[in-house]
């Protein structure tokens, strides 16, 4: 890029944004923020940084490949300060808008491609404020790209084009560095005219000014800490088993596979599996008839089965045998003329599956108040099940009550709490004794995560359910020097990978594991599929990180 075009961009930005008073041009005089440096090629960018986040280091670099080398040799031995690269960009993929916030996953080069620090919190952070943020390869040009060069580099699967950030790379040694670039010109309105340049050019610099006035409390989590993991963790037998049947279903026989209710409560599980065309269903009267439907992993009333036959339906059933061994005790309690007290919580898919095969016999309770005020028939034929992703400390409890109340009371002839469930929160018990906050990968709806974090609460420990990295905020981990990590029984470990990485891209972290049992329960396919299965599925996890 020209000097021209240079002063033609700076000219247009400055007489656009001189005629919105609120936007201002003064450069604040403010003292830096002591740790995060920000890098900005342009006075306008300068001033567009300094205008959203006074409180930050910025040095304004110049624009172009040559005076970003220089710049990268003289802040290669500038220390170890966080550093952030901020500026406009012209936009390659299509999808992008003026406005539109992109943040280096990689920086990409004439000489090579440099791996940024991953900016999933960030991302986060800027999402909550209101702006439309991507995540992807930002390309460094040495000239203006415009036309069939556009194309040529959006088709490499780069997502923006820069002037400047590949050459200021070398700068980040052990240092986090981290790229955000807003959209200028795109595709339709490229940056040689002067025009449609103008168009876009207040846009971009509200979106930087918005950025940087939302970054602080990102900035301020930057820095080193220790990363405890929970063993066990993740994805338990019972959901590798429901995930696998779906999967071998669609392998077979092709999309669409319907499946009533959710196969596990994971919304990643669900969103992928209906990306390969699975199709999930609240009512059976939803799929076709004669259609094959999976039952999910929390199991189904005799009811939903006897619907199923009516409407000519292929089953093939995904039923964790945990639960299928809970609906069996139902089936026995009532069988034998017991009141049955069911310790869950109402409208849980589980526990619909459950209180469906004995309904006159069974009542569901969910605390222990109520657990005091249930009436029963006969209170020397009382027997108790539990739903199988409750804490276990709540469960006894409840359970407890029950047992002063009706000295009778019968349960199940081994615990009904899965074995997953109780050793995951053995793990983050173990893990709130060492830790200043804990995070819990899962869904909101999953009750065996939500069980996750009140345990460690319990515990004294602060924590947080998150679905993905991007919903961790930053002042959770302001201050915090060790951070437990596990995930519930129906999250997979890749998200787990994801929120390492993001953690990571807020400085160096330290890992380790603490382990509090070895699971290795496994689980067979239904019939229908065994002859095609490999080995059977196993929740079995080794002491080692294995693809972190």
């Amino acid at each position: 890029m020209s000097e021209a075009t240079d002063n033609m961009l700076s000219g247009a930005m400055s007489a656009t944004l001189a005629s919105r008073p609120e936007i201002g041009l003064a450069e604040p005089e403010q003292p830096p923020y002591d740790g995060l440096v920000v890098l900005a090629p342009l006075a306008i960018e300068a001033r567009a940084v300094r205008s959203g986040a006074p409180w930050a280091d910025v040095r304004r670099i110049g624009m172009g490949p040559r005076r970003a080398a220089r710049s990268a040799r003289r802040w290669a031995a500038g220390g170890d300060r966080p550093m952030l690269i901020a500026g406009f960009c012209g936009a390659l993929d299509p999808g992008l808008e003026p406005g539109d916030i992109v943040l280096a996953s990689e920086l990409r080069g004439p000489t090579g491609t440099t791996s940024c620090e991953d900016p999933a919190i960030l991302a986060g952070v800027l999402r909550r404020g209101g702006l439309r943020v991507h995540i992807g390869p930002v390309a460094s040009s040495q000239r203006l790209v415009v036309g069939e060069r556009r194309q040529t580099l959006y088709q490499s699967g780069s997502l923006a084009v820069d002037m400047e950030s590949a050459w200021l790379a070398p700068t980040h040694r052990r240092r986090p560095l981290v790229t955000l670039r807003v959209v200028l010109d795109t595709a339709s309105h490229e940056l040689h005219r002067p025009l449609q340049t103008v168009v876009g050019a207040a846009v971009a610099y509200r979106a930087l000014r918005r950025a940087c006035s939302l970054i602080e409390e990102w900035a301020q989590a930057l820095g080193a800490r220790e990363l405890l993991l929970a063993s066990p963790r993740a994805s338990c037998a019972g959901v590798e088993r429901a995930v696998e049947i779906v999967e071998r279903v669609l392998a077979d026989r092709g999309a669409p596979v319907y499946v009533r209710k959710q196969i596990v409560h994971n919304a990643h599980v669900v969103r992928s599996l209906e990306e390969r065309g699975v199709i999930f269903v609240d009512e059976l009267d939803q799929v076709p008839a004669g259609q094959t439907v999976i039952f999910s992993a929390h199991g189904v009333s005799p009811a939903v089965r006897s619907q199923a036959r009516q409407r000519g339906l292929e089953v093939i059933d995904a039923t964790c045998p945990l639960v299928a061994k809970v609906h069996a005790e139902a089936r026995r309690f009532a069988a034998a003329g017991f009141d049955i007290v069911l310790v869950g919580h109402e409208g849980h898919e589980e526990v619909e599956g459950t209180f469906g095969e004995a309904p006159e016999h069974i009542t569901v309770v969910a605390s222990e108040a109520e657990a005091a005020s249930v009436t029963v028939r006969d209170p020397a034929r009382v027997a108790y099940l539990s739903q199988t992703t409750l804490a276990v400390d709540e469960t006894e409890q409840v359970v407890g009550v029950l047992r002063e109340r009706f000295p009778a009371v019968v349960g199940p002839a081994s615990s009904d709490i899965c074995y997953a469930t109780q050793n995951r929160q053995d793990a983050v018990r173990a893990l709130a004794r060492d830790c200043d906050v804990i995070l819990v990968v899962g869904s909101q709806n999953s009750s065996n995560s939500r069980r996750l974090v009140e345990v460690a609460q319990r515990a004294g420990c602060r924590a947080l359910l998150i679905d993905e990295p991007t919903q961790i905020p930053p002042e959770l981990l302001r201050g915090a020097r060790r951070i437990g990590l596990t995930a519930g029984a129906s999250a997979p470990e890749d998200l787990v990978a994801q929120v390492i990485s993001a953690i990571s891209g807020l400085g160096e972290v330290e890992l380790g594991e603490r382990s509090v049992a070895t699971e290795s329960v496994q689980f067979k396919l239904p019939a229908e599929l065994r002859g095609r299965s490999r080995a059977p599925l196993s929740s079995e996890r080794s002491s080692t990180q294995g693809g972190l």
